[in-house]
């Protein structure tokens, strides 16, 4: 296939059962080569198989976003073997709780790296790509920490914060140039295993539409992506209609 017949590609770094997934998956059906990154490329399987049944195409790739050399190496992989990247969304959640006294430099280190640098290296590696284009959607997932501190979450509010600054910062200086930064804050639960498992109460509220269902939020995405110039949004915050604010 000629460089001219490529698809435009969406490249959903973090792609995880639930957001991510989504995402790949509402691109897809508008035409996008979904590329799709977890550090274990075998967990993806399913959702590129799904993909596929739907009529639609996906490449899976293994790569650890905090490393600067495997994230440089996805995005010439792609652009050189699949297609030029249209989309970036990092949708890596980092989220854990630690009392602030039970806090190690190792945990407080490595939520930093993949909330908030692994943010910035895939922005980076985009903006290098699209500016000289003129066009591109940059997405960064946030979450009620990008706007506060909870007790027990230091380093993920630190590292959502961080995300949030960096989105902000290339926001201003890369809009000029035609690419829409956006910050989505997702403020509430997500219908996935986890909070079936860990939080039964929450999830009891999704039968009156009390907790996040993934495509809703991916058509959110997808919303962003196709506004024109002259509309864009930069940070918009998803919450189900009962949660408190």
């Amino acid at each position: 296939m000629s460089k001219a017949q490529r698809p435009p590609v969406a490249l959903v770094i973090g792609a995880g059962d639930a957001t991510g997934g989504a995402i790949a998956r509402r691109f897809a059906r508008e035409g996008y080569a979904a590329c799709v990154t977890r550090r274990e490329k075998d967990r993806l399987a399913q959702l590129v198989e799904e993909i596929a049944a739907a009529g639609g195409t996906a490449h899976a790739f293994g790569s650890d976003a905090r490393k600067e050399e495997e994230t440089i190496a996805l995005f010439d992989e792609i652009e050189r073997d699949v297609g030029e990247i249209d989309v970036t969304v990092f949708n890596i959640g980092a989220n854990v709780h630690f009392p602030i006294a039970e806090t190690t430099t190792r945990v407080y280190t490595k939520v930093w790296e993949m909330g908030a640098f692994a943010g910035f290296l895939m922005g980076r590696e985009a903006a290098r790509r699209m500016t000289p284009r003129g066009r591109g959607t940059i997405i960064f997932t946030g979450a009620t920490a990008s706007l506060r501190g909870s007790a027990g979450f230091a380093a993920f509010a630190g590292a959502k914060h961080a995300l949030r600054a960096l989105a902000q910062s290339m926001a201003r200086e890369l809009a000029p140039k035609g690419i829409h930064v956006a910050h989505v804050v997702i403020d509430g639960a997500i219908d996935t295993a986890f909070i079936r498992d860990t939080f039964p109460a929450a999830y009891a509220k999704k039968a009156e539409g009390g907790i996040l269902d993934p495509d809703h939020i991916a058509e959110m995405y997808w919303m962003i992506h196709r506004q024109p110039r002259d509309a864009w949004t930069h940070e918009l915050d998803l919450r189900p209609w009962i949660e408190k604010w």
